[in-house]
């Protein structure tokens, strides 16, 4: 039994069955949002979910909304009657609007444009226009701003009056008469305040903020660096046009986290989540990168055929391949996911490979001798000490090669402009099976052929 077919939902069930309005609406009362819109989800085609929506306030329906995902999201603008879907739409934060708006086909997005009124059709093509993926189209233009040479009674008032209409109040910001940003001021230092007290002497000044350009993983990093409920962001003219407040950086974060840990395991992206993804778009998504390894460990197997020789007169070698290339493989995966998550959060830049790439050797060859002194007594008691020091020296060469070949990986792939996630598990296990088969052959043929 799924967890919406549980009794958690059934007064919501009970409600729907009478279509009456008012006991819809007692019933949604005692749900979170984030739970009707789940409720949403699971009932979108069937009209349960649509019915739901309808009886809600516009307020009550657009707060759930925000929760549902795009796809059931544009699968409800299809079900809701024009007029009911331009009045949600009214009622949703002006980036969540936008975001929406975006996800519409031509005609539903004319159309809906044209049921709106001339203050959201304005903001929303403003806000429509920024490039994905951008400050500019993650921003909400309902912020609190307060006008320079105002004082603390006059700007509470303001706020008072304009609160209903803005995503957060708890800091306001102060704009000259060109709308350029001076300063922000806390709600609770207004309320402290003196009431004749000017705005100006309570401002706090060196604002962190960003363009409507910049990358919204980097508006997500300023966010979480400085520890900001908003971040003002400013047009070229340094005139502020809105702001990205911390639960959007919060999605921003999430989304970017769930793109690096795909890439890390060679998955494309996906345009909807894994429950609502095709099944083509979940093949075309993973196809590529399997092919390409595939061909790359024909590498492995003609490194085998070359030391056919070796392996032949000592077929114990064997035994042994499959651990000291896994090892190998799994050094260098430890090492270029500290790396990529270095680089992710700015703890590490390019910089650094230096500093970094004497302390991987280090760290790396203890690493080796470590598993080599384990290894060691295991090629002992399995085919006698020349194949168990055979063993035991590519150990050292393997995690050693492994590890520097995931720590520097990384770095190159940022060198050479493309996104360091792409350093992942399955393409360092592949480079790090080619290398170890060719290291561990190359070792034996030497040390064998000395005994």
């Amino acid at each position: 039994m799924s967890y919406l077919d549980s009794e958690f939902y059934q007064p919501l069930f009970e409600a729907i069955a009478t279509d009456d309005r008012e006991q819809i609406q007692a019933a949604a009362a005692t749900f979170n949002a984030a739970d009707l819109a789940d409720f949403v989800e699971e009932h979108p085609d069937n009209e349960e979910g649509v019915r739901l929506l309808r009886a809600l306030t516009t307020e009550q329906s657009a707060k759930v909304f925000g929760y549902i995902g795009p796809s059931t999201q544009t699968l409800i603008a299809e079900l809701l009657p024009t007029q009911d879907l331009a009045e949600l739409v009214t009622a949703m934060p002006s980036d969540e609007r936008a975001d929406f708006f975006n996800l519409l086909n031509e005609n539903r997005q004319h159309t809906l444009f044209q049921s709106l009124a001339s203050k959201e059709r304005e903001d929303l093509r403003r806000l429509a226009s920024f490039e994905e993926g951008t400050a500019g189209a993650l921003m909400s233009s309902e912020y609190a701003v307060i006008s320079s040479g105002m004082s603390a009674s006059a700007a509470i008032n303001l706020l008072r009056n304009t609160a209903p209409d803005k995503e957060t109040i708890y800091q306001a910001y102060v704009i000259d008469n060109q709308h350029k940003l001076v300063g922000a001021v806390s709600l609770r230092n207004l309320i402290t305040a003196m009431p004749g007290t000017p705005v100006d002497n309570l401002i706090a000044t060196g604002l962190v903020t960003a363009s409507t350009d910049t990358p919204q993983e980097e508006v997500a990093r300023l966010i979480s660096r400085y520890d900001l409920l908003a971040l003002p962001i400013l047009d070229q003219d340094e005139r502020l046009v809105g702001i990205v407040t911390y639960d959007d950086a919060m999605d921003v974060a999430e989304e970017e986290a769930t793109e690096d840990i795909h890439k890390g395991a060679t998955v494309g992206k996906l345009e909807t989540g894994l429950r609502d993804a095709t099944p083509f778009s979940l093949y075309r998504s993973r196809v590529q990168w399997l092919v390409i390894l595939v061909f790359a460990n024909i590498f492995t197997g003609a490194g085998i055929a070359y030391f056919e020789d070796i392996i032949s007169e000592h077929i114990a070698l064997l035994f042994f391949m499959p651990l000291l290339v896994a090892s190998a493989g799994n050094a260098g995966a430890q090492s270029a996911t500290l790396m990529v998550r270095g680089m992710a959060t700015g703890d590490v830049t390019v910089a650094d490979w230096g500093k970094l790439l004497g302390k991987e050797t280090l760290v790396a060859s203890a690493l080796g001798v470590t598993m080599a002194v384990a290894v060691m007594v295991v090629g002992f008691m399995r085919a006698g000490p020349d194949i168990a020091f055979v063993v035991a020296v590519t150990m050292i060469a393997v995690v050693m090669v492994g590890s520097l070949i995931g720590m520097l990986l990384p770095f190159l792939l940022d060198k050479l402009k493309f996104d360091p996630a792409t350093a992942s598990t399955p393409l360092i296990t592949t480079i790090a099976d080619v290398s170890g088969v060719l290291i561990y052959f190359s070792v034996a043929t030497a040390l064998l052929s000395l005994s």
